[in-house]
């Protein structure tokens, strides 16, 4: 297979792709349509009906006039041989014959006819049955389609909703995670003060002798500034 081969392939997929993808989503509509259709072909099929059985009347009709001839004319043969009219009983002979064969291909019309117009009107009551049962699986489908849409709908709503309390928690989250770092703040700020304050009250205590205190330059220096111990030790 060729490039072209194939770009053409593609071609032809593509669009039988969105052909189909068109008429998934327009189901209802084309389904709509193909109904109404139907129901056009089915008056159709009515008129035709109608047509039909009115022919079939008027060649009944007119079989029966030949009928009628036929028995009048047969009438007559019996009375011209009486009269010794042959020939003349020879052409209403000729007349019966050909009243015989129209009335036998009328017959057969008419035969015809009622068979035709028998099978017509079997199909169009199963036509009626079909579409009947079409419209009302439609207006199941359509009820069923107008369902899911709502459901969508609150599915969406839903999910909309949910994300914004995803949102709103994770607010609520950071906001409590500031507030803990604020506090824990404010608890080391207070804790320095308290150690800041402490050292400045033992710095106090001890000036006052107090509490032991570290010594001093001048006490250190007094001390090697006493006289020596026996030992010759410093105390």
């Amino acid at each position: 297979m060729t490039i072209f081969d194939k770009l053409f392939t593609l071609v032809r997929g593509t669009a039988t792709e969105a052909g189909q993808s068109i008429v998934d989503a327009n189901a209802l509509t084309i389904l709509d349509q193909e109904i109404r259709d139907a129901d056009n072909a089915l008056r159709a099929s009515r008129v035709d009906l109608t047509k039909l059985m009115a022919e079939r009347t008027v060649t009944h009709s007119k079989l029966l006039d030949k009928q009628a001839k036929l028995q009048e004319n047969n009438s007559y043969i019996p009375q011209l041989l009486a009269k010794n009219q042959r020939d003349l009983a020879l052409e209403v002979s000729g007349k019966i014959a050909a009243l015989e064969g129209d009335i036998a291909q009328d017959q057969k019309t008419i035969g015809d006819m009622d068979a035709n117009i028998a099978k017509l009107q079997a199909s169009i009551k199963q036509a009626e049955m079909t579409i009947d049962r079409l419209k009302r699986q439609v207006d199941t489908v359509k009820a069923t389609a107008s369902v899911q849409r709502a459901q969508e709908a609150i599915a969406a709503k839903a999910s909309g909703s949910n994300a914004r309390l995803r949102t709103a928690v994770d607010s609520l989250d950071r906001i409590k995670e500031q507030q803990a770092l604020k506090s824990a703040q404010i608890d080391a700020a207070n804790q320095l003060d308290s150690q800041a304050n402490g050292g400045e009250l033992e710095q106090k205590l001890q000036a006052a002798g107090i509490v032991p205190g570290g010594q001093a330059a001048e006490d250190i220096l007094a001390r090697f500034e006493k006289p020596a111990s026996p030992t010759g030790n410093p105390s």
